[in-house]
This record gives C-alpha cells, structure tokens and sequence, in this order.
C-alpha cells in the first residue's frame, strides 16, 4: 500500500478540491440567488461576503487542486468550512442542515490532514 500513498493522496487532494471549486461555480453561476441567500442568512455586507466566498472557493481550491501552496491552501479551506458549517448548516431542528454540518467538518478534517502533512509528490509545492 506504501506505493500507492502518493497516488491516494492525489486522488484525495483532488477530491476534496474538486467540491470546493463545484460549490465556488455554483455561486459564480447565480449570483444573485447567491446573495440573496447570504441575505436571507444575515450575514453583513453580502457583497463582500460574496465575493470573499468566491475567492476562497475558487482561487484558494484551485491552488490546492494543482497543490500550490497546498499547505496554507488547505488550511484557509479548513477554516471555511468549520466557518461554514457553524455558520450556515448549524440548525439542531433539521437533520439535513446537521448532516451537512457533519459533512463540513469532516471536509475540515481532511484539509486539515493535507494542512499537515502536504500535498503530496504530484503537486507543484513538489517540483
């Protein structure tokens, strides 16, 4: 299995990217629906958080996608889920809302590993 590690840890890195710049996408796509969202969630300054949401669900997983300073990447993506999920998903009444808290924490826990231990030999921070 130690041969693989180095593929298994790609295929992760890409994986968990690869949901992070989907739901980036997403919300690039619709932007007012978007906003709106943020709006309806009070959250201050939609705009900002708006656009702050892109660049980490964009630039920041597609650094990590290509495992560019995959490091800091994965741990700015840690965080933003943690933030999320208490944010967003944190609704004890509603068993949907609490799996995808549940899902964003252990989305945290996987960048967190990647935060420590890198992105791996097929990645750029490699090269």
């Amino acid at each position: 299995m130690r041969f693989m590690a180095p593929l298994l840890a790609l295929l992760g890195r890409l994986a968990m990217a690869a949901f992070m710049l989907q739901a980036g996408v997403n919300k690039a796509m619709a932007p007012a629906a978007t906003m709106a969202s943020f709006a309806k969630q009070g959250l201050p300054a939609v705009s900002a958080a708006y656009a702050i949401t892109l660049a980490v669900e964009l630039a920041v997983a597609a650094a990590l996608l290509v495992g560019w300073r995959a490091r800091g990447s994965a741990f700015i993506l840690a965080f933003w889920c943690v933030a999320t999920a208490f944010v967003v998903h944190y609704v004890p009444a509603d068993r949907g809302q609490m799996l995808h808290f549940m899902k964003n924490i252990c989305m945290a826990g996987g960048f967190l590993q990647i935060a420590a231990y890198g992105a791996g030999r097929f990645s750029l921070d490699r090269r």
